[in-house]
């Protein structure tokens, strides 16, 4: 594991703290927290904790929202035709599943269409668009796509079909001349939340044609579940209107999930009522993305709409299947990509990795990305043949701007899009060479060293007396977590281990700690076998500092509060000591 840099955070305003503790009757280190998340007065206080529907932006706030409700409440009055054009990750199937099944509810003979990953690429496309003529369809709704779209909605326009884009991506100095454009990021959009997934947009675009058909938007709650799995595997930040849809999507998924979550649910061998955004991330996440990774993303539409058990019972087991052959292929890639990583790159002291296998599965590159960035912490490419061309997947490390980069090389690029952590391009393969070297050059120049040593954002130092029932109960209302709100992490201080450690699972290390005339805990370091000998000198009688998050442990139906490790120094003489060296 890598060695981290350790950042104790300040609030702007130290006062605001103890403001937060007297008005909240709360402790210094929640108090702390809150000030970090930009909480000041009781009322954002009670907003942070209680975040309810009533919270939520007029959706007609946003540009184009008016003629784009307007022209769908339109369709549905007629039982027009209408197809709902999606994309093949989780926000863009979700959203497709959304939007289809609320105009199914209304009647409207309605169709979907969703490009396949390897034949057709990301985005509208001129077939999409034929479908829908060949169909006698005259409005199509784009979800997850379309902002840079230019030529295929002067095709549309042709053939005299109306478009409706739903999209939260950056927009080009061009925007499509569809009937509506619907995009936060806009610069001529006032909408106050810039930050809304694909599948949050169009949840915006049913809450505004409800209230044009004259409708209750309240209708549009049962929606909030797919809105939640878009929110949580997107990475967007979960802060603001992402924050009460999310926190409102997960009480209904808990609740009462639709039929083909439910069953994805239990696939993964989770339980309703015990959901989190780490759970639908890391499990409910890389089933719906398999379809599309794996073949067709369809299977995972249909099973977002199925309304009978059974049938949602087979998809989901369909699905599973294709994700257990999507990791098979991933591990594969993995260790050939750690390889030559380890051999060409890492070797010669690169700052990035840009790496080329034509064999490579296009399905997993981008999760290979996401493992290399963790293992090696370094903007990372990876690149595949595809019909000809070379198709790559980018991601990048903690404060480095990868668009930027990768911008710098457009030049040598057929086509590139995405945001600051992740992106995606393509280019011929006379071009590969040029692109690794001018990448390389030009990761050398922008990147600042010290940020290839991960940092740990520490929120508060913690006594662990100060862990009690009441301090949990509080600290789990600042959940639902994510980025911009990640779990809060703590720091302790001239801490004793008690236990001789152990190595549990699959290289967890376990043991427990306490401080001088404090309860004992017990800790978990996911995949931390490497701190083994210095917890073993620890043990010996030697104070620790300790980087951690409280999570419940549940084990015989008995909960308990366990201490979960991101990182340990031990102090010998002057010197602090982590990951086995000084």
């Amino acid at each position: 594991m890598p060695a981290f840099r350790w950042s104790l955070l300040s609030p702007d305003d130290p006062s605001v703290v103890e403001r937060l503790v007297s008005l909240l009757n709360i402790s210094p280190a929640l108090a702390r927290v809150l000030a970090l998340r930009g909480v000041r007065t009781f009322e954002q206080a009670r907003r942070f904790f209680r975040p309810h529907w009533g919270e939520l932006f007029d959706p007609f706030l946003m540009r184009d929202m008016e003629p784009a409700a307007r022209r769908l409440a339109e369709a549905v009055r007629r039982s027009e035709p209408v197809l709902v054009y999606g994309d093949y990750d989780v926000d863009g199937t979700t959203a497709t599943a959304m939007m289809y099944t609320f105009l199914k509810s209304l009647g409207v003979p309605v169709s979907y269409y969703v490009p396949s990953r390897y034949r057709e690429g990301y985005g509208l496309n001129l077939a999409g668009i034929e479908q829908a003529d060949a169909l006698g369809v005259r409005l199509i709704v784009a979800l997850d796509c379309g902002i840079t779209a230019l030529e295929e909605a002067q095709e549309a326009r042709r053939r005299r079909i109306d478009l409706i884009i739903c999209d939260h991506h950056e927009p080009g100095p061009l925007l499509p001349e569809a009937l509506a454009v619907l995009d936060p990021k806009r610069p001529d959009c006032p909408y106050p939340f810039k930050e809304l997934t694909g599948c949050g947009v169009g949840f915006k675009l049913i809450q505004a044609t409800l209230q044009e058909l004259g409708l209750d938007p309240m209708l549009a709650e049962e929606y909030l579940d797919l809105v939640a799995v878009s929110t949580a595997s997107d990475i967007v930040p979960l802060v603001e209107e992402n924050r009460v849809l999310m926190r409102l999507g997960l009480e209904r998924l808990n609740r009462n999930p639709r039929p083909g979550l439910q069953a994805l649910i239990e696939r993964a061998g989770l339980r309703a009522g015990e959901l989190s955004t780490h759970q639908i991330v890391f499990m409910l996440g890389p089933r719906i993305n398999a379809a599309g990774r794996m073949g067709d993303a369809r299977v995972a539409v249909e099973l977002l709409i199925a309304r009978s058990t059974e049938e949602a019972s087979q998809l989901a087991e369909l699905l599973e299947q294709l994700n257990r052959q999507r990791r098979e292929l991933d591990d594969r890639t993995h260790e050939e990509a750690v390889r030559l990583a380890e051999e060409e790159f890492i070797a010669r002291g690169y700052r990035g990795l840009v790496l080329y296998q034509p064999h490579w599965p296009l399905g997993v590159i981008g999760i290979v990305a996401s493992r290399l960035v963790e293992r090696f912490y370094r903007p990372t490419v990876m690149l595949t043949a595809v019909d000809g061309l070379v198709k790559g997947s980018a991601r990048s490390i903690e404060g480095y701007d990868l668009f930027a980069a990768i911008r710098a090389c457009e030049d040598l690029l057929l086509q590139f899009g995405g945001h600051r952590y992740a992106a995606g391009m393509s280019l011929e393969p006379r071009n590969v060479a040029a692109f690794q070297e001018r990448f390389n050059a030009v990761v050398w120049e922008t990147l600042d060293e010290t940020l290839l040593i991960p940092e740990l954002r520490i929120d508060a130092p913690l006594e662990l007396r100060d862990i009690t029932p009441r301090f949990w109960k509080v600290l789990q209302q600042f959940a639902p977590y994510g980025p911009q709100n990640m779990q809060p992490l703590f720091v302790a201080h001239n801490v004793r281990v008690r236990s001789m450690p152990a190595i549990v699972g699959s290289g967890h290390l376990k043991f427990t700690v306490d401080q001088p005339g404090g309860p004992t805990f017990e800790v978990i370091g996911f995949q931390m076998h490497e701190l083994y000998p210095l917890v073993r000198r620890a043990r010996e009688g030697r104070p620790v500092s300790i980087v951690f998050s409280i999570e419940e442990n549940v084990y015989n139906g008995i909960p308990s509060l366990q201490l979960r490790l991101r990182d340990l120094r031990l102090l010998e003489g002057a010197k602090e000591v982590w990951n086995g060296s000084p």
